[in-house]
């Protein structure tokens, strides 16, 4: 049996992410607040329920509205990873079958399913592949120097360079800094960015899950990130830096200290995200000696007659690019979390 799960479903929802092998920090229950009470965007999550009344299977489903972007079901909007985990072929099809049914009554342009494998069957079932992001894995070694060691030669060289600039790092769970440099960054580079209260709720929710460390220089914090641990692994999510950050090297020494205090956490795995394949971002992680893996996405047009296209080289979205990195901050501040919502 397939059902819409409540909040009183969340224990056993967590538990069996928990106990899955491919369950991540994305397909925690929190998300389902943290989403709807940052964006508005509508939960419909799914959960089987085996013969024994036992959940064995789950996809977590958010319905999104926007004139300007479409009308969409997605797993998961704001998330790197999503898509149907379950204990055998036959509940993840059933689940992602249940999912079509659903986006079909929605009368939504299309599904969007995310997951970090291909999914052969998807496309025998009619979906379409997709795959032009690749995320960045690699083991985290024991201490401070194992670890600078393992990074690509010149690239260690950089965070060398950055040891020797008299900059301080600080773990906190300071959202403010981090606004200020994560908006900045976005804003210069054309980006809309999201609300305030998104950060705020995923400290509220997930509380020790999520930390936030800052690179200072002088007294003036020049990078942060906010960064997910789960399970075995830590995941920046949300950084940036500012101008000043470049020449002081403080997003390289960042990046570095974070490892070395994911791995005093007992952290194995660092996750370095999700890029666009060739993008600035994916050239810079492939500098750390980290090797691209695809992401795959599958959609299934309801709607529409085709793959919505949403990248910024879209060039139907070049002059509102370079009209965004000429704004003020307050005024992106303001103006972005009415777009971001709509485009994670």
């Amino acid at each position: 049996m397939i059902r819409i799960a409540t909040h009183d479903d969340a224990a056993i929802w967590n538990a069996f992410v928990e106990n899955h092998e491919l369950g991540s920090f994305c397909h925690l229950f929190g998300w389902r607040r943290v989403i709807h009470d940052s964006s508005g965007h509508k939960p419909h999550y799914l959960l089987s329920i085996n013969e024994e009344g036992l959940l064995d299977g789950l996809l977590p489903l958010f319905e999104v509205k926007s004139f300007l972007f479409g009308h969409q079901l997605c797993s998961t909007p704001f998330c790197m990873y999503g898509g149907a985990i379950a204990n055998s072929v036959e509940v993840k099809n059933a689940l992602e079958q249940q999912a079509c049914k659903l986006a079909q009554d929605l009368g939504v342009d299309y599904l969007e399913l995310r997951y970090q494998s291909q999914q052969a069957e998807l496309v025998e079932q009619g979906f379409v592949e997709k795959s032009v992001h690749s995320y960045f894995e690699t083991e985290l070694k024991n201490n401070d120097d194992d670890i600078l060691l393992s990074i690509k030669k010149k690239q260690r060289a950089v965070v060398r360079h950055s040891l020797k600039n008299e900059l301080s790092t600080t773990v906190a769970q300071d959202i403010d800094t981090l606004y200020h440099i994560y908006s900045t960054s976005v804003r210069n580079l054309g980006t809309p960015v999201f609300s305030k209260k998104l950060f705020k709720l995923l400290l509220d929710e997930f509380k020790d899950k999520v930390d936030v460390l800052t690179v200072s220089h002088d007294n003036t914090a020049l990078s942060s990130v906010m960064s997910f641990y789960y399970k075995d692994t830590v995941m920046p999510y949300y950084g940036g830096g500012l101008t000043a950050a470049r020449g002081a090297k403080s997003n390289d020494h960042m990046y570095y200290q974070l490892m070395c205090h994911a791995a005093k956490r007992g952290c194995k795995l660092f996750d370095f995200g999700r890029s666009k394949n060739d993008s600035g971002a994916f050239k810079y992680k492939n500098t750390w000696g980290i090797e691209p893996k695809p992401l795959f996405h599958y959609y299934h047009l309801v709607k529409a007659q085709e793959l919505p296209n949403l990248s910024p080289n879209n060039p139907k979205y070049q002059m509102l690019i370079n009209t965004w990195q000429k704004l003020p901050l307050k005024v992106s501040q303001i103006i972005g979390p009415f777009l971001s919502k709509y485009v994670a």
